[in-house]
């Protein structure tokens, strides 16, 4: 599947010349050793404009960056994960008020952290159930052991849920565990990044019948032609696939990160629903297309154009952003003036973030650094892959907002 620049820039608004500057500003990240190579794609009306790779996918082997290169996307799953959920919702299955425990017990009588340690924690009864729609908007009051910025957060650590879950746990098990743990906040009154997607994903399995991979595969990648989306990477794939890194605290140079980067070549016994997947720039392209038209591709519709746009809004309480809601120690985007929809986040006013974007656009990134956004309004998709963690070590995401944005001229 070619990721090709398929036009002339400036057929569709974008100078090349400052289109140009992508590469140079980002190669200079490699040239200095703060990434080892990348990857990026931006397209317009449907359009590639763009499409360059720079550097090495691994740089003890001297492998260079390819278009087919594979990267893990890590929470760019999330999305994946939420269009399963509404394609469910579309056939009727279920609503976004019902509460989770219908489907998943474990989730009935939850309690809340009130006061205390981890070691001794006060907790209240949840006033309010946790429902779908609290899944999808990161407001059900799970949170992520890794976050390190709160009690629960503790909590989920010492019960062996931090990055990764234990090694013998199944998405069924981790739900299980997740359910007898407390709540970091009463259901819907504030957003906490959290493990939601992950229990959504069991939501997906339980209300289809199906194990989160098939139902991927069958209603999103065979449909849309994500040959190269899988869960791990064996044969061919792993040849492709690109290491991970993290910054060298000494010299803020990128150095290799087996620790974790080997896990992507064993098929994961637990499913991540909010982190598990890898994936090519020619396939996450795709899903971003679908989005920016409304839900299909190439004569093929996984969602109704309503649906998208309903997705996309700002769901906070009263309309509230990220900045007031959040439970606080979040690295993957801005939240100053940034609401939070079904699966995304979105865009209501750029200006408090200082970094040009529009309105109404929504986005999401991996903890590797790898980031995409669609634009309804100036019909942009953008697509930054690289694998560097965490994703707060430097400022690539606004950053390539800033150089986007600036070539565009019409």
């Amino acid at each position: 599947m070619s990721v090709a620049r398929s036009i002339d820039p400036d057929q569709i608004g974008f100078d090349p010349a400052r289109l140009a500057r992508i590469d140079e500003h980002f190669g200079r990240y490699v040239d200095d050793g703060r990434l080892a190579g990348w990857q990026v794609l931006v397209t317009r009306r449907g359009e590639i404009a763009h499409s360059s790779t720079y550097g090495l996918r691994d740089a003890e082997a001297g492998r260079l960056v390819e278009a087919d290169t594979l990267w893990r996307i890590y929470s760019m799953t999330k999305p994946v994960t939420s269009v399963a959920a509404m394609i469910l919702w579309e056939e009727g299955r279920f609503e976004l008020t019902d509460e989770i425990s219908r489907w998943l017990p474990e989730f009935a009588d939850l309690r809340v952290y009130s006061k205390g340690s981890a070691l001794k924690p006060y907790t209240v009864p949840a006033v309010e159930p946790i429902r779908v729609w609290h899944l999808l908007t990161h407001t059900a009051g799970l949170t992520y052991g890794f976050m390190q910025t709160s009690v629960v957060d503790t909590i989920y650590r010492a019960a062996g849920y931090d990055l990764y879950p234990p090694a013998d746990v199944d998405l069924a098990t981790a739900c299980q565990a997740f359910g007898e743990l407390p709540l970091l906040f009463q259901p819907g009154t504030a957003w906490g990044y959290s493990v939601a997607t992950d229990v959504l994903g069991r939501l997906v399995e339980v209300v289809s019948g199906q194990s989160l991979d098939a139902f991927f595969a069958d209603r999103i990648f065979r449909p849309l032609g994500m040959t190269d989306t899988h869960w791990w990477a064996e044969g061919d794939a792993a040849e492709r696939l690109a290491a991970l890194y993290a910054p060298d605290p000494r010299t803020g140079r990128a150095f290799r990160y087996d620790t974790l980067g080997a896990l992507a070549y064993e098929k994961p016994l637990l499913l991540s629903g909010g982190g598990g997947l890898i994936s090519s720039a020619a396939d996450y392209h795709r899903f971003t297309q679908m989005l920016l038209r409304g839900g299909a591709l190439d004569g093929v519709r996984l969602l109704g154009p309503r649906t998208v746009r309903f997705m996309t809004r700002n769901h906070l309480p009263g309309g509230q952003d990220l900045e007031t809601l959040s439970t606080g120690g979040f690295a993957e985007t801005t939240l100053d003036g940034i609401g939070f929809g079904l699966g995304f986040a979105v865009v209501d006013d750029p200006v408090p973030s200082r970094v040009p974007s529009s309105p109404g656009e929504y986005y999401w990134g991996g903890v590797a650094s790898t980031a995409f956004w669609v634009d309804p309004a100036e019909e942009v998709t953008a697509l930054f892959f690289t694998q560097l963690m965490p994703s707060s070590t430097y400022p690539i995401r606004p950053q390539l907002r800033q150089l986007v944005y600036s070539a565009l001229v019409d």
